[in-house]
Order: structure tokens, then C-alpha cells, then sequence
């Protein structure tokens, strides 16, 4: 499937899916609370078969938290990239999808870990790098750390 009958394909599940220009990958921003149904529907219709969650990362824009998921189907060759966003700072929070792709599991615990994004009903959702009593999320952009004193 070429990308402007992914698109169209993704558009007709999530029509408000937005388009964004990359040259890399096709890329599409979707609301988060469509996003675990497209996941489900994306990995298991034949014409998809988005079998392989390459890349799950957080990323902080400082006006907001976002999750980027790099999909790619072994079986037909072709590939996304989807994006959900969120401006509440204090309690980010999206649905797991290792319920989808089990590799989700470890990538969404890193972006739990050093961006403090929770994924709700992640099975084992718990710091996977720092320790249970560490203060604040380094990832993030306002992350003071007066301890080692590194400033960006």
C-alpha cells in the first residue's frame, strides 16, 4: 500500500487525523483517545498488518507531551509514523498498547520513566532506569537537576 492509500485508509478510521510533512516517514497526528482502536484495527486488518512497533519515543515540545510509534508491516513493506499529544503537563497520560505490540511494554515503561507519561493499563508500568524514589522526569525540558548540575 502506498502512503496516499495508507493515508486514506487511516483518514477513513480517524478522520480527524492530520497530516504532517516529513520526508522520512508518513506521519499523521491522532487524537489519543482514537488512538488504541486505530492501533488495534491497523495491526490486524489484512490490507495493513502493521505487525512491527519499531520505535515508541516521548518527546517534549515544551507546549506539550507527545508519543511518537513507528509502525511497519513485515508482510506488505510499508510503514508510519503516528503521534498523540497531550497539553496536561501535571498528569499526561495515554492508552497502552502493549496489550497490541508486547514490545511496547519496555518502550512505553522508558518514556513512563524519563518523561513521566503514564500509560493506562500497562501491566507493569514502573520505572525502568531510575530509581523508585527519583524526583522528576530528566527528559523533560523544565527538569532541574540541582544535584549534578547539568544545564542545558
Amino acid at each position: 500500500m502506498d502512503n496516499e492509500r495508507l493515508t486514506e485508509r487511516i483518514r477513513t478510521l480517524v478522520p480527524e487525523a492530520q497530516l504532517e510533512e516529513n520526508k522520512q516517514f508518513l506521519t499523521l497526528v491522532i487524537p489519543a483517545d482514537k488512538f488504541h482502536d486505530l492501533a488495534v484495527n491497523l495491526k490486524e486488518s489484512e490490507d495493513t498488518l502493521m505487525d512491527y512497533l519499531f520505535c515508541l519515543s516521548g518527546v517534549d515540545m515544551i507546549k506539550h507531551l507527545m508519543v511518537v510509534y513507528h509502525l511497519n508491516s513485515t508482510k506488505h513493506g510499508h510503514s508510519v509514523e503516528l503521534k498523540v499529544k497531550t497539553e496536561n503537563r501535571e498528569n499526561p497520560a495515554f492508552d497502552t498498547v502493549s496489550d497490541i505490540w508486547q514490545a511496547a511494554n519496555f518502550y512505553e515503561r522508558e518514556v513512563f520513566d524519563l518523561f513521566g507519561i503514564r500509560f493506562n493499563n500497562h501491566p507493569d508500568l514502573r520505572r525502568i532506569f531510575l530509581d523508585e524514589n527519583w524526583q522528576g522526569y530528566p527528559f523533560r525540558k523544565d527538569y532541574v537537576d540541582e544535584v549534578n548540575i547539568v544545564d542545558l
